[in-house]
């Protein structure tokens, strides 16, 4: 599986509006051409709302 960088997370979520909810979140990066890593790791962040990036950052990459 490829890597995830904080760099591809930003990118993913450029024009996002919080809060947000992880779906939207989904949605949002798969229509900025995020690789189905990244979409994984955000599906499965196990939050369901987020009140900013650096929440959406610390869910993503501190559940490995």
């Amino acid at each position: 599986m490829a890597s995830v960088s904080p760099i591809d997370l930003q990118k993913a979520l450029k024009g996002a509006d919080y809060p947000a909810s992880r779906d939207d979140l989904v949605e949002l990066a798969r229509n900025n051409g995020a690789d189905d890593a990244l979409v994984d790791k955000l599906s499965n962040s196990g939050v369901s709302e987020f009140d900013g990036p650096n929440k959406v950052q610390k869910a993503v990459f501190d559940n490995g």
